[in-house]
Formats: structure tokens, sequence, C-alpha cells
């Protein structure tokens, strides 16, 4: 089949390399444009375009995906099927129009649920036992087209955005290239996704990892996990936003019963114990506004923390 496949984070990657390696033809490789990033600005490229241009595929990186120009230059290479993952922008019914076969999406969630731009970090959030991986044919619903396949995998409770996406990436890869040969021979089903059963998962912004110390623990231990990549869940500790990178529940240590969600119960070297509105957390790694992340020992020897202050 010739194929045009459509990435640019590094979800993508793995997905790619295993289409390289099958018997299947990429004509192009779509990207994201290159992006100013880092403190000095530089252009930098989506991981996707630097494996692209280590194979020697031709890459497209149009600004818009959805202009005139984008449509002729797809239209002319007279694809069998568009493979998109973790591309970036929504393509119009034109553009899902123009393969011979369809548009194939490889969604990290189990569809219908958690349609959206961030499902593995919302189904952490969430306390989600499982997610998994999905292929559908895409329509011009975002993530609402009919199913080819689906696989789960386990969300153990030590998992973060960082190990479930690593895990992710190796599942979509195997699924996509399970759907384009069952794609190639014919051999598949397109099942309805039940509308009954949706729920999403937007783009995560900066506000979503403020902690709310009134929740339970495992609530609290559930955000740091899923925000870990961004925007990382924070506090305030004396008016400076505090980000926590590593946390723990314990819920069998004693806290005073006058203590208030938020109030800090005890202190030790290894961790800070924060009372919850159900239980404690206590916290191992952290980072303070303008400084760099520290563990619970190095960050007490610049200061003083003592039991009785609140975060929040």
């Amino acid at each position: 089949m010739n194929i045009v496949f459509f990435g640019s984070s590094n979800f993508s990657i793995l997905s790619l390399e295993a289409l390289a390696e099958s018997e299947q033809r990429i004509s192009c490789v779509v990207t994201q444009p290159d992006r100013r990033q880092g403190r000095g600005l530089h252009y930098a490229s989506t991981p996707v375009k630097s494996i692209a241009q280590a194979r020697g595929f031709k890459i497209y990186q149009p600004e818009h995906i959805n202009t005139p120009e984008a449509l002729e230059f797809l239209s002319n290479l007279n694809a069998d099927l568009f493979v998109v993952i973790a591309y970036g922008q929504i393509l119009s019914s034109g553009i899902l129009n123009i393969p011979a076969d369809f548009c194939l999406n490889v969604h990290a969630s189990l569809l219908p649920q958690y349609r959206g731009a961030a499902p593995i970090n919302w189904a952490i959030i969430n306390g989600e036992k499982e997610t998994g991986i999905t292929s559908i044919k895409m329509v011009r619903e975002m993530d609402a087209g009919p199913v080819i396949l689906q696989t789960r995998i386990e969300i153990t409770p030590d998992d973060t955005i960082l190990t479930l996406d690593e895990k992710l990436a190796r599942q979509a890869a195997q699924v996509l290239i399970d759907s384009i040969k069952a794609i190639d021979c014919k051999n598949f089903d397109l099942a309805p996704q039940d509308e009954l059963r949706v729920s999403f998962a937007p783009k995560l912004k900066k506000d979503d990892g403020l902690i709310n110390w009134q929740k339970k623990s495992a609530e609290i231990y559930n955000l740091i996990r899923g925000c870990l990549s961004w925007p990382v869940a924070f506090t305030y500790y004396k008016g400076m936003r505090l980000k926590i990178y590593a946390a723990k529940i314990q819920d069998r240590i004693s806290s005073p019963d006058s203590a208030l969600p938020g109030e800090i119960v005890d202190v030790t070297p290894q961790a800070i114990t924060v009372r919850t509105g159900e239980g404690v957390l206590l916290i191992e790694k952290m980072q303070l506004e303008a400084r760099r992340m520290m563990a619970v020992r190095e960050f007490l020897a610049g200061h003083k923390i003592s039991p009785g202050e609140k975060l929040g």
C-alpha cells in the first residue's frame, strides 16, 4: 500500500519506525513545522521529522493542513491510506476524502472513552485501572469513527504519564501494523462507537495542575502522576509556586485531628507529610519557583519547613 504518515510527537516515533520496517510504502511523512523552542528560541524539528530525515522520507510541514495548497499536495501523492498518530492538527473533510481507502487514526484510549488531545493524562488523573489503543476509520468528528482494532493495558499504581506513554507507544505501533494488514487484506470490520459511553480528554491547561488539598490523597497522587510531563502538579508555599514531582500515599501515618487539608503534619529528610481531605500525602521531590527540582533532604537544607505550616 502507498501510505502517507501524519505524526509529530514522540508518541508517533515507534509507529513510524514499525511502518518503515514493514512491506508498506511510505510516500511522505507529514509533520508540524519547525518551532522556536528553549531559552534561546532556536528552531527545532519535531521528533517525527528527525526520524523521517534519517530514513530519507519525503517530508511535508504545512503551517495549516487544510489549505487548498495542502489539499493539492496530498492529492498528488495518490495514497491508498493516510495514517494519523498524534499529528496535532484536525483534518478537514476534504483531506479525509483524499486516500483511496480512508484515513486511519491510532488513538491512545479505549474509545469511545477519552476522545481528545490528552487521553493518557486524563486516564491517570481520573484513576482508571486500564486503558489501551484503538484504531479507527477517521470521520469529521474528532475520534468518533468506527473501530477497527482495540487492545487493553493495565494502568499500575506506579505508572506516570511518562511510563504509560512509553508502554502505549509500543502497543500503538503493533496495533498500527495489525490494522494495516487487515485493511490490505480487506479482512476487517468497522464497529460503531457507543455514543452513550463517550468521554473527553481535552488538552491540559496550566491550571489543571493546581492541587486541591481538600481532595483525597489518591486523587492528588493521580494528578501528580498524570501531570508529570506538563503542566506538573503544583501548590503554593509562602506565596511561591511549588511543583510536586514525586509523592506517595500513606494513610497509616497519624496526623492531629485538628490538622486541616494542606497542613504539613510531619517533616523528615525523606518526605514532607501533608494532610489531605482524606489521609495524608508524602511529598518526596519538589521544585520551588525559580529553583531546580530537589529531593526533600536537599530542599530542607535550604528551607526551614515545620509542622503546622500550610501549602496552597
